[in-house]
């Protein structure tokens, strides 16, 4: 009976209250700057995560699945924006919407699914940082001169600094489009950048978080509006885990929070002030 309520309930229930939530507890998030690249650098990996629609009412209206992006910034540990898709986009088409959000001096991190000179040029245009992977296939020239390298075979394709690295273990070979300065105070060098690029990994460990200890994957609701609230639901929770302190013997990662509010739960009458202790303790 309760589950039939929720379902009918979110079926018109409307998303802003949970926007606003997701949005407040996001900047109550602590912003650790020591984290940042030479002080200045928000790193942030951006991708996309798939989730399958089961339901077979969505799947007359023609929806499968749905796609849920996100740019994880590392210097917080939180999402700094995302973007909920139905249908099968490609993720090139979302690029540009994901690095409008992201705060100033932040450095958007991509995958060869975003990657388009189209896109590239836009972000050099906006002086908004990128490192973007291109795929293997595109047409190359070193430039000895400015030592920057144009990409395309267009007779207007640009240059732009490109660093390449090699897997040696699965034999991959890694070319990464940056517009970040290889000289001054602020200089970011190649291996660094090979080192940031490894840290996309993040948002997979995002994802994988979501997924298995959130749920993230089983969504209940039979309509677009209720899976978009169950989707802003489980970014709510996230950040509540990052926010709430529980005791130390008990563990300071987020999957020893979960625990310790599971065990907890059936000890607790009033939830509202277990969760006041929780947050100011």
């Amino acid at each position: 009976m309760i589950f039939q309520h929720f379902l009918s309930s979110n079926t018109h229930r409307s998303q802003e209250p949970f926007r606003k939530i997701y949005e407040q507890l996001n900047q109550l998030v602590p912003n650790p700057a020591h984290k940042k690249l030479h002080n200045k650098y928000a790193i942030c990996p951006i991708d996309s995560t798939i989730i399958t629609l089961t339901s077979k009412l969505l799947w007359v209206l023609g929806h499968h699945q749905v796609k849920l992006f996100s740019a994880l910034n590392l210097a917080t540990g939180s999402p700094d924006d995302h973007l909920i898709h139905f249908g099968h986009a490609h993720d090139y088409n979302f690029g540009s919407k994901m690095m409008s959000k992201l705060p100033v001096n932040a450095v958007g991190v991509m995958d060869r699914g975003f990657a388009g000179l189209k896109f590239i040029q836009e972000l050099v245009q906006d002086n908004k940082y990128f490192f973007l992977r291109i795929k293997n296939n595109w047409k190359l020239e070193f430039q000895s001169e400015s030592g920057l390298t144009k990409i395309g075979s267009s007779t207007d394709a640009q240059a732009y600094r490109m660093v390449n690295f090699c897997d040696v273990e699965t034999k991959t070979e890694f070319r990464l489009v940056t517009n970040l300065p290889d000289d001054g105070d602020a200089a970011v060098s190649d291996d660094e950048i090979r080192d940031i690029y490894r840290l996309r990994w993040g948002v997979e460990l995002f994802w994988k978080f979501l997924k298995m200890h959130l749920k993230l994957d089983r969504l209940i609701s039979k309509s677009l509006n209720g899976i978009t609230i169950q989707l802003y639901a489980s970014l709510i929770a996230y950040l509540i885990l990052q926010l709430i302190s529980i005791p130390a013997q008990s563990g300071n990662k987020l999957l020893d929070k979960i625990r310790y509010l599971q065990a907890c739960m059936c000890q607790k009458i009033s939830f509202v002030h277990w969760f006041e202790e929780l947050m100011f303790c």
